[in-house]
């Protein structure tokens, strides 16, 4: 069995219809990505922070 067999397979999500989204809708769907992103950063950087909290305590 290979290694690559056992991670989990990574689904995209499914892509909006931007064809059909007015001016205005599409600017709420940026504001939406633009939270979503802020989220993920703010997630990044706690998982950051915990790592080096981790990785003093076993330098110490």
């Amino acid at each position: 069995m290979d290694i690559s067999e056992l991670e989990p397979v990574k689904k995209q999500p499914e892509k909006k219809n931007l064809e059909v989204l007015s001016i205005e809708a599409l600017g709420e769907y940026i504001e939406e990505l633009k939270v979503e992103i802020r989220r993920a950063e703010e997630a990044i950087e706690q998982k950051k922070q915990a790592r080096a909290g981790a990785e003093h305590v076993f330098k110490s």
